[in-house]
């Protein structure tokens, strides 16, 4: 059979060649390239390449006689596209048993990670972008293209490579060590096709699910700006956790359903129920709802097995003269639209336990029938379906005694690989107008160094000192950070210095990089320095330089000069990549991101760290003038601005941004004390902030209160404490407004009675109370009947008409009433659909109160005179 394959092969060149019409194997050139040995016991065609009209071919993309070792193993392998002139994929066929392969997918990419006969997918699958062109899994319905539907490949835009990965599950099939060629068949034709295929990712890259919560909702939304797609097909994809998945298109406020499915159902492609048409100004929307329960650690968005994932893959099609063949989201453009998502969206989809997916990629272990029906995903109660409306906000920890602790100016704050907080500080030593001269070198260096310990490890519990460090180093420390092993990284503006420190070590610095007092702009020389970030993957060194230099310098772990990029801005507007005091730096490590505070043009620049690539910027108006400190964690992103210029409204505070949106979703300052300078900002994984002033030689500790029954807020001397059965949340921000006296007096009564250790039993205070008014009612009664006898129908309208002003003061709507609608209804943000949450925005123009005098600060440099270059 393979002999008169092969004639039948020859007889097609020789006759395409002699009549001068090609052939889809005339263009075949890399025929013999592609080819591969497949082992003897592998079934089916040894030749990848295989004709079958005019203008089609088939191309069987298979292992290449595989034995896997261990469970869950993931090989992938590459083919070659055998033209380079543009073709279309109309059909998949699988080759492939349920009793060996878990699953496969099959990407089309221009450059494969290894060119080897297979590796291991570890090792990645495309080193350029790769795109999904088909998935297959285990007891999945297959993929079937529309009439007229294609995936366009090779020509001067498509993709010039095919990648398989499949994934062995069990290997108990392979005890006998049989070699395995499963894979897929490709029909592609060299016809035009009027339809092209393309994929939509929409994937979360900030979700955190905390550990033991019960219902966590990961949200994707991102409007669409492109020609007409009709969509086809869906594929959902989370790790262990998720528990249901749902995409839709939102029209005029309008949920059409794409599809929804259980992510631990084998995760192939499914047809939608009805086609699903998605055109200009119409909104794309996910959900995807997982459960933190049996997690003893917050689970965040990764490929690691204690990670987890949100995508929704949606397979479409677009005129061929409009096609664009992939396209993402992984924001959430409008988050409050999900207050109106369908109730579908929140309620799992029982699975059997037969058909549960195995994520083995992430090595995360499934619960089988031994643990009977407990081990199915069950319909949840009603409750667990509502939708949990989540709220991130910090407060001061007004427990927390660090607040007092009193050391010099606080330039510098981190958290060590255990959680305690460390503090870099100036001792004695003040940044003011008299440091530095007009070219930035340091002028009390007769002072000596700081004869005091400039490095403090602190319990972020009870603020006690664990341990001290760093004395006769420094003259005027600046920036902290601390690296995955627990190093300190600092920075000294006097010095012009970055230091590697090992807080164990006694003998000095591990690293030392910069010339001791001698400012400079070459690749040896920093210009008071600002701050570092290591990166924790590579140990990549990244320098904020800084005051005078407005660059970003990148270091080996060795300290070896790499590269640097950014320079100074000029005018109003700043293009990306100038800077204007790139003051502090955070790194995204699982987006290779590194953000800089860009101090005087108060924004964000977000930069790729292996391209230098500018990716975003962040700015909003609550900024104002000042961006000094920023920190990342777990999709947030956190900052603190600068003291307002004169005449300027908008406060000094802290924010929490969605970092992939850049959405401010929370502001904050302290209660104790007030901001003057905060210099520097860290964060935990679990929403602890710390935030150190380098004015008020204070730290701050702020702790996330998230909203939740019964909880207690407090705001500017006002409390509201929710009651157990009302559903509505009352969370006011009262800008600092005194309550009434009459309002104080009230709740305090209302303390009083509801006190629960006063000794006296509710019941028998409140019938004391009651029983003198229904009497003296009763007495008012009978003597107004009386007079109505005696004075007749006359007095009996104005004994009605009293009566409504008495009453209608008493509901408040005579004056001088209290009437709490209208109280609620005249503070911003109120709405009357219930006693809603009060805009965290109203703050940005919250006018500063506290006491204006100015103080030393640190002063837009570089300014040549050195009274504006402090610190």
């Amino acid at each position: 059979m393979a002999g008169v394959r092969s004639l039948l092969l020859l007889l097609l060149v020789l006759q395409s060649s002699c009549v001068g019409v090609r052939s889809p194997l005339a263009v075949l050139k890399r025929f013999k390239e592609t080819t591969r040995t497949f082992s003897d016991e592998c079934l089916g065609t040894t030749r990848p390449v295989i004709p079958i009209d005019s203008s089609d071919f088939a191309l069987d993309i298979r292992m290449p006689g595989v034995t896997p070792k261990q469970s869950d193993t993931y090989f992938c392998m590459s083919m070659r596209l055998p033209t380079d002139e543009e073709a279309f994929v109309i059909d998949f066929k699988p080759r492939a048993s349920m009793d060996t392969v878990h699953h496969m997918l099959l990407f089309g990419c221009n450059m494969p990670s290894s060119t080897g006969s297979y590796w291991y997918c570890d090792e990645g699958t495309c080193i350029d972008k790769a795109n999904i062109l088909y998935a297959w899994a285990r007891n999945a319905p297959p993929t079937r293209l529309p009439e007229g539907v294609g995936f366009r490949v090779g020509g001067e835009t498509g993709s010039k490579y095919f990648v398989l990965q499949v994934h062995y599950g069990d290997i108990s099939a392979f005890r006998d060590n049989h070699k395995d060629c499963s894979g897929v068949s490709l029909h592609l034709t060299r016809l035009p096709q009027p339809l092209i295929a393309g994929m939509y990712l929409m994937m979360s890259v900030d979700t955190v699910i905390p550990a033991g919560e019960k219902v966590v909702n990961s949200d994707i939304s991102c409007h669409y700006k492109k020609y007409p797609m009709h969509v086809f097909a869906y594929r959902v994809h989370t790790h262990h956790l998720g528990k249901v998945v749902s995409g839709y298109r939102v029209r005029n406020e309008q949920w059409t359903l794409i599809g929804r499915q259980s992510p631990q159902l084998p995760q192939a492609f499914y047809p939608v129920e009805h086609p699903v048409d998605v055109s200009f100004g119409d909104i794309l929307a996910a959900r995807c709802v997982f459960t933190g329960e049996g997690r003893t650690e917050a689970t965040h968005i990764g490929g690691t097995s204690s990670d987890e994932m949100c995508n929704l893959y949606i397979m479409y099609y677009m005129e061929a003269k409009h096609a664009v063949s992939f396209m993402t989201c992984t924001q959430n453009v409008a988050p409050d639209m999900f207050r109106t998502i369908p109730p579908e969206a929140n309620i799992p989809i029982p699975v059997k336990s037969d058909m549960v997916m195995m994520h083995g990629h992430h090595k995360g272990k499934i619960e089988t029938e031994s643990k009977d029906k407990t081990s199915l995903l069950q319909q949840p109660k009603r409750e667990e379906a509502d939708v949990l409306e989540q709220d991130f906000h910090v407060e001061e920890a007004l427990d927390w005694p660090g607040v007092y602790l009193l050391p010099g100016q606080v330039s510098g704050v981190a958290l060590d690989p255990k959680n305690n907080l460390v503090i870099f500080h100036r001792g004695d030593h003040i940044w003011d107008g008299n440091s530095f001269d007009s070219k930035f070198v340091y002028q009390q260096r007769g002072l000596g160094p700081i004869e005091e310990d400039t490095i403090l490890v602190i319990d972020p519990n009870n603020a006690t000192v664990l341990q001290s460090s760093g004395k006769n180093l420094f003259y005027l420390p600046h920036g902290l950070s601390v690296d995955k092993d627990g190093n300190y990284w600092v920075t000294d503006v006097a010095l012009h210095q970055v230091f590697k420190l090992d807080p164990n070590r006694k003998e000095g610095p591990l690293l030392v990089l910069g010339r001791s007092m001698q400012p400079g702009s070459d690749q040896n020389h920093f210009c008071q320095p600002t701050d570092v970030a290591v990166d924790p993957g590579t140990g990549t060194i990244f320098v904020s330089d800084g005051y005078c230099n407005s660059r970003i310098m990148q270091f080996s772990p060795s300290g070896n000069f790499i590269t640097q990029w950014g320079e100074e801005s000029s005018g109003r507007n700043p293009k990306p990549g100038q800077f204007s005091i790139p003051h502090s730096l955070a790194l995204v490590p699982h987006l290779n991101q590194l953000c800089v505070a860009d101090r005087e043009n108060g924004r964000i620049q977000c930069f790729k760290t292996d391209t230098k690539e500018f990716v975003q910027e962040i700015k909003h108006a609550s900024f104002g003038r000042n961006v000094f400190a920023i920190s990342y964690v777990s999709g947030l992103l956190f900052a603190v601005n600068g003291k307002p210029y004169f005449g300027d409204q908008e406060p000094v505070q802290g924010f929490v941004m969605n970092f992939s949106s850049g959405e401010i979703i929370d502001i904050f300052k302290p209660v104790r004390k007030h901001f003057d300078m905060p210099h520097d900002i860290t964060a935990s994984a679990d929403g602890t902030v710390y935030i150190g002033d380098a004015h008020t030689n204070t730290v701050w500790k702020f702790t996330s209160a998230e909203k939740m029954e019964h909880r207690s807020v407090k705001k500017a001397g006002i409390e509201a404490q929710e009651i157990k059965e009302s559903e509505a949340v009352v969370e006011t921000k009262m800008e600092n407004n005194p309550t009434s006296s009459e309002l104080q007096k009230t709740q305090e009564k209302q303390k009083l009675i509801k006190e629960p250790d006063s000794g006296v039993p509710v019941v028998l205070i409140t019938t004391l109370l009651v029983i003198p008014v229904v009497v003296l009612l009763a007495i008012a009664v009978f003597i107004r009947w009386k007079k109505s006898r005696a004075f007749g129908a006359d007095s009996e309208h104005k004994l009605e008409a009293s009566s409504g002003r008495v009453l209608g003061k008493l509901r408040g709507k005579g004056s001088g009433g209290l009437n709490l609608g209208n109280f609620f209804a005249s503070r911003k943000g109120y709405s009357r659909k219930g006693f809603d949450r009060l805009s965290t925005e109203g703050s940005d123009h919250e006018k500063d109160e506290e006491d204006g005098s100015e103080s030393e600060e640190e002063y837009s440099a570089p300014l040549p005179a050195p009274s504006t270059s402090s610190s």
